[in-house]
């Protein structure tokens, strides 16, 4: 099974929260896809948890370490799509590109943020809802 994965789901669980063990159960066995900015995303997400002190250097470097062992394929998008879905939505691009990444590859997507899932389920995206009992 194919499972598109966002950046939130991976900064659980690469830098240890709540949802970690959850999000890691519901993945095994799954062949993770991503568009090529969540690669990207994970630098970005690591940076502003550090300038806002809510992680050190050297746990953001661990967790960097972490990243590069999760098996996930970074796979081509339609650009013009994804825009298409931007416009309809009025979102901006990074997300577009993980609900274009659902839509093209027939894969759910996996998220922890509830306004890309909203837009998601706007563009009748397939969902895997991340329970946490």
């Amino acid at each position: 099974m194919n499972i598109v994965i966002d950046t939130s789901a991976i900064i659980a669980v690469i830098a240890g929260e709540p949802e970690r063990d959850i999000l890691v159960n519901q993945t095994k066995g799954a062949n993770l896809l991503a568009p090529p900015s969540v690669h990207w995303e994970i630098g970005n997400a690591l940076s502003a948890m550090l300038k806002r002190k809510r992680i050190a250097l050297d746990r953001a470097l661990e967790a960097i370490g972490a990243y590069w062992q999760i098996p996930i394929r970074f796979v081509d998008i339609s650009l013009k799509d994804a825009l298409h879905i931007a416009d309809s939505l009025a979102i901006y691009a990074y997300d577009a590109y993980l609900i274009q990444t659902a839509l093209q590859y027939r894969a759910p997507l996996m998220s922890l943020d509830t306004y890309l899932i909203e837009c998601a389920r706007k563009m009748n995206a397939d969902l895997i809802e991340v329970n946490q009992w």
